[in-house]
């Protein structure tokens, strides 16, 4: 597990990377603008958010566990988001499409945040967020021939794996400090809201997920897949901690 100072190392390192060439010109057909334009508008709106709620409840819980560098580490993760909500607005510039300021999945997710003081709900959403994200982004890519959006949800897909990494590392640490009963609870109450939430995003983006490739089986699968992944790491005992039972010796496995 990376400690905050080398999160905020590797979002400030980060940050210097360009990996899309603005002198490129949006080359988005017709067909094309009508599958990926009212996902693209929703997704960036929803890249946007101040973070505020966020920043405060980490701010909280960095004071609690004694790791000040942790809010840091948070407020360059938000602004890498802010990053991509930026490029994506950008785009939708460059094609004559409006930024818009409303969208009722955004505002659904906004509401509930709104309200979240919990680093643990916080870092279980973002994580569950972020694993759809990677699904929308490999789908916006697919779904155009258009290289200028291709190279933006590529920037966007690299980012996301980090972000993945970072949250899940965080939930880790937080389901370890729980009792056995409360980690099985944990188990199913992550994995419900993780359902939940892939189902309503395939709700409000289905029309571009079909035009990247994938079927709601399909999709399903994906969502499964990582689900299970992200699980198996949040659950899994450090290796200094992983005892066979019934051995007379510490042994590593």
């Amino acid at each position: 597990m990376r400690t905050s100072k080398q999160w905020i190392e590797h979002f400030t390192q980060n940050a210097k990377q360009h990996r899309v060439n603005w002198n490129l010109r949006p080359q988005l057909t017709p067909g094309e603008a009508d599958a990926v334009v009212a996902s693209l508008q929703a997704w960036q709106l929803g890249e946007t958010s101040d973070g505020r709620h966020l920043l405060r409840a980490a701010d909280r819980y960095a004071k609690r566990i004694n790791d000040p560098l942790y809010t840091e580490a948070v407020s360059l993760f938000i602004k890498e988001e802010q990053k991509h909500g930026g490029n994506l607005g950008k785009y939708l510039d460059s094609i004559g499409k409006p930024r818009i300021k409303a969208d009722w999945g955004d505002t659904l997710f906004r509401k509930i945040r709104y309200f979240n003081t919990s680093m643990e709900l916080w870092t279980l959403a973002v994580i569950v967020v972020e694993s759809t994200a990677q699904v929308f982004y490999q789908s916006l890519k697919d779904a155009t021939g258009c290289t200028l959006l291709k190279q933006i949800c590529t920037d966007i897909l690299i980012d996301e794996a980090w972000h993945i990494d970072f949250q899940v590392e965080r939930l880790s640490v937080i389901f370890r400090g729980k009792t056995r009963f409360m980690q099985r609870l944990c188990n199913v109450a992550y994995r419900l809201f993780f359902f939940a939430t892939v189902v309503t995003v395939w709700m409000a983006h289905r029309k571009l997920f079909r035009a990247g490739g994938n079927s709601y089986e399909k999709y399903m699968h994906k969502m499964s897949f990582k689900c299970n992944r992200i699980m198996d790491r949040v659950q899994a005992v450090p290796q200094r901690q992983r005892v066979v039972k019934h051995s007379p010796v510490l042994k590593i496995v």
